[in-house]
């Protein structure tokens, strides 16, 4: 179905039947895409379910550089008090508005297909300092952690709105910390 629907099938063990029915695309730095997307995922679960620098429930606790809770504000600045009560999902989203990106943003939350990222759009709306704190995070080089966001973004936001809507804070966090359980980052 999807990107996440093939890391869930890699991580549930489907073996070589999974990796030949999701590829695996190779970037520059050596490492796969499915590694790469994996060493987001707690990063970006994490900063969609930031509620006022606390993370939900079961994310944020393990991380290679200490907890995950204030991501949102490092990377997104003054937009993260923002996003009217949504957390860190509606103060996303407001960044990536006022970085050029809202259509793209509004498609990953609406039914339909999501619209693609252009190269560089995530240095845009992160900043060089956002992304390589990002980057530095999930343990990753800034070109490896830009591939990777541009791909799982649109993804994982599709998938923690799944009524072409934008929850209510508790829903997003219920929403946030069900998929962590079901990719094993919770």
């Amino acid at each position: 179905m999807g990107l996440l629907d093939d890391l869930l099938g890699q991580l549930a063990g489907a073996g070589a039947a999974a990796n030949r029915a999701a590829p695996r695309a190779e970037v520059a730095s050596g490492a796969d895409m499915s590694s790469i997307l994996m060493a987001l995922m707690p990063v970006v679960l994490a900063m969609l379910g930031n509620r006022g620098g606390q993370p939900s429930a079961g994310i944020g606790r393990a991380s290679s550089g200490g907890g995950l809770g204030d991501i949102l504000g490092q990377v997104l600045g003054s937009a993260a008090g923002g996003g009217g009560g949504l957390g860190g999902l509606g103060a996303l989203l407001e960044q990536f508005q006022r970085a050029g990106f809202g259509d793209q943003a509004r498609s990953w939350v609406s039914a339909g297909q999501n619209l693609p990222l252009p190269p560089g759009a995530l240095d845009q709306v992160f900043g060089q300092g956002g992304l390589g704190e990002i980057a530095r995070r999930a343990g990753l080089s800034e070109q490896d952690a830009s591939r990777g966001l541009a791909q799982l973004m649109p993804e994982v936001v599709d998938r923690v709105t799944p009524n072409g809507a934008l929850p209510s804070g508790d829903d997003l966090l219920a929403s946030v910390d069900a998929l962590a359980k079901r990719l094993g980052v919770a």
